[in-house]
């Protein structure tokens, strides 16, 4: 159970990044991001190692493997490519820009869908008890904290965010919201 307990600080570590940025305190954003994000790999880590495994079948394994793949390549673009690394977290401060283009057409907090793939491929990954406990705690901290971000902070640091989120659904793509995203990936490509 320490094992979620250091993730549920990793969560909330890496949600006070968005305090920070808006304090615009140098050198704190990317440490409370990069302390935050290490407590929760190492946190998800020691729970896929240390727990009890359950008795999954050999074929999970593999579907495991292949939606672990795909949903972290997804997270991993939508946090860290979509977003401009070096603007969302390193620099001072907030980002010069609100991004609506890409999987942030589709919804405003996509890396939430591919956080919640990435955790249950863990659990057939590495069969973990305590994982599968772990996940629906990590998932509700993680929803708890985007509506948090949606709500009190977004607003405050991009401009036009109010009119971004009357056009964009928060998490439950929307047949609007899906033809914005096939007409930004057409423009990208054109």
């Amino acid at each position: 159970m320490i094992y979620i307990a250091i993730g549920c600080l990793g969560f909330l570590l890496i949600h006070l990044f968005d305090i920070v940025s808006l304090k615009r305190l140098p050198g704190a954003k990317p440490f409370t991001w990069i302390l935050g994000s290490g407590l929760l790999v190492y946190a998800l880590a020691m729970a896929c190692l240390r727990s009890d495994k359950l008795p999954l079948p050999i074929w999970s394994t593999w579907l495991g493997w292949a939606l672990l793949t795909v949903s972290l390549l997804l997270l991993i673009y939508s946090l860290f490519i979509n977003l401009p690394f070096r603007k969302t977290y390193i620099a001072t401060g907030v980002g010069d820009k609100l991004i609506r283009t890409g999987l942030y057409a589709l919804v405003r907090h996509p890396g939430v869908h591919w956080f919640i793939f990435v955790l249950l491929s863990l659990i057939l990954v590495s069969k973990s008890s305590l994982l599968l406990i772990a996940t629906p705690i990590f998932i509700s901290l993680d929803i708890v904290l985007v509506i948090a971000q949606d709500k009190f902070f977004f607003g405050r640091m991009f401009d036009g965010y109010d009119s971004y989120r009357r056009e964009t659904p928060m998490l439950v793509p929307n047949r609007q919201s899906l033809n914005t995203f096939i007409n930004s990936l057409k423009q990208t490509r054109a």
